[in-house]
């Protein structure tokens, strides 16, 4: 090796310490940025140049360092961990919160509740046959047939606003899938052209696995990496993104859980309507599933539930008013209905009370008198049997629990291996304070032995070149 081939050689060692302290520090300056992943430089030796005359021998010194690359020291299985564990917690959260919602609206056990709606209008009944005629009980039955359908009413209108705020939810949740399906294709773009020209994208990486993070959370997206840099995200087979491009989707369907006009909320790919996303996972597939039209227990937690009160109201109307036309009131009225349920309303909202006074009230048997309470009775005794009013409501109430008590625990587990996943990708991706200070250290002492050897080729060549026949002198 020449004096100058070592100066170069030094310089090299000089320039590849300098890169791995200042990548040492950049490390430490984002230890709490989220979604960081901690970088390398990643070096190799420069072998000995070629012979410069046939059948030289001898050992060959080599060159020096050189810097390959800075590596992104991400785990390709952890980020595929955190995305599917993501999209299980996505679908799961939804539709425990869904349930959350449902049992708050219910309000069992409580002295609000339905039950206990039942329990006063049955007794109500029960008083009234015990006193035929009397004001007081007459109108506390009426009272108590008023809060029964407001009850009904307010339920079934709170089940509403759950959907109509759930879809609303959805479709934000939809913009904010094209919105980050859109980014990472702009991302793709810029990462092919630096991985072209040889520079290192890793913060552009950070920034593209971040968002489909997100994407699989909303969607169960899953994520292919390419030859070129970019990733291709699949969304129910077809691709969402490849390369710069990016499809969008679009949330289509009922605009109302009453519309019955329209199909069933889903959604679709913008550029081919009518053509459904599969959906394999995700907050949006979760929101979805709420949102579904009742199908005989099999539909839309919402819709079921909707479905219940109407079942309910409809039940109850029905019965009493079979029950309320075979007697008379104290005015010898026969045939009279007690509810009324209006057919352009869902039942729950259009049940009300029709007489308004003692007089509409048809407690007694057809001819037995003005102080016969045998129907009153008879009205009072439906609270029993397997296919009354409250048997249905308790076994909807009890249904519900069960799944709401189902879809929490599914949450948490879905929550906690989400958390696992996330926590060993940290573990593997983020900087450790500790092992960037031994790095830096080490950095350090290659930049003064470089340093050192290219003080010793200086005066090396100073000496040769100003001393050099000054002996004797």
């Amino acid at each position: 090796m020449s004096t100058f081939g070592a100066l170069n050689t030094a310089y090299r060692g000089l320039s590849a310490a300098q890169q791995a302290m200042d990548l040492a520090g950049h490390n430490v300056a984002n230890v709490g940025t989220d979604g960081y992943t901690r970088q390398r430089i990643e070096q190799s030796s420069i072998g000995a140049p070629a012979p410069m005359w046939p059948g030289a021998t001898g050992p060959q010194a080599g060159q020096g360092v050189s810097v390959d690359r800075i590596a992104r020291l991400g785990n390709a299985l952890l980020d595929a961990s955190v995305r599917t564990t993501a999209s299980s917690a996505g679908y799961t959260a939804q539709r425990s919160a869904a349930f959350d919602r449902i049992e708050a609206t219910l309000r069992e056990p409580g002295s609000d509740g339905l039950s206990t709606r039942l329990q006063a209008f049955w007794s109500a009944w029960q008083d009234v046959a015990n006193h035929p005629g009397e004001a007081g009980a007459s109108s506390a039955l009426l009272s108590a047939a008023g809060q029964l359908a407001t009850t009904l009413s307010s339920g079934r209108a709170s089940l509403e606003a759950q959907w109509n705020d759930t879809a609303t939810d959805t479709r934000r949740m939809v913009a904010s899938l094209n919105d980050a399906a859109a980014q990472v294709a702009s991302l793709n773009k810029q990462i092919r052209s630096a991985v072209a020209q040889g520079g290192s994208p890793s913060e552009l990486i950070d920034a593209r696995a971040r968002l489909a993070e997100s994407i699989s959370s909303l969607s169960g997206a899953s994520v292919r990496d390419e030859a070129d840099g970019t990733v291709t995200v699949y969304l129910g087979g077809n691709a969402l993104v490849r390369g710069d491009a990016a499809r969008q989707v679009a949330l289509t369907g009922a605009a109302s859980m009453a519309d019955t006009t329209s199909s069933a909320l889903r959604l679709e790919w913008a550029d081919q309507p009518g053509h459904e996303v599969g959906l394999e996972g995700g907050s949006i597939a979760g929101a979805l599933s709420t949102l579904a039209p009742a199908a005989g227990g099999a539909g839309g937690a919402i819709a079921e539930a909707a479905a219940s009160y109407d079942a309910v109201a409809t039940t109850i109307a029905t019965s009493v008013n079979a029950v309320h036309r075979t007697g008379q009131t104290s005015t010898g009225v026969t045939g009279l209905d007690f509810f009324r349920l209006d057919p352009s309303l869902p039942a729950a909202r259009g049940l009300s009370v029709v007489p308004t006074d003692a007089s509409g009230l048809a407690t007694g048997a057809v001819g037995a008198g003005a102080l016969d309470g045998s129907t009153a009775d008879a009205i009072a005794q439906l609270a029993r049997g397997a296919s009354s009013p409250d048997a249905r409501w308790a076994a909807f109430v009890t249904a519900t629990g069960s799944a709401s008590r189902a879809a929490t625990q599914q949450a948490g587990i879905a929550d906690t291996a989400a958390g696992n996943a996330k926590h060993a990708q940290i573990s593997s991706a983020s900087v450790s304070l500790d092992e960037e200070s031994v790095s830096l250290m080490a950095s350090q002492h290659a930049y003064q032995a470089a340093a050192r050897v290219l003080t010793a080729v200086d005066e090396a060549l100073d000496t040769l070149i100003n001393r050099t026949g000054m002996v004797g002198r």
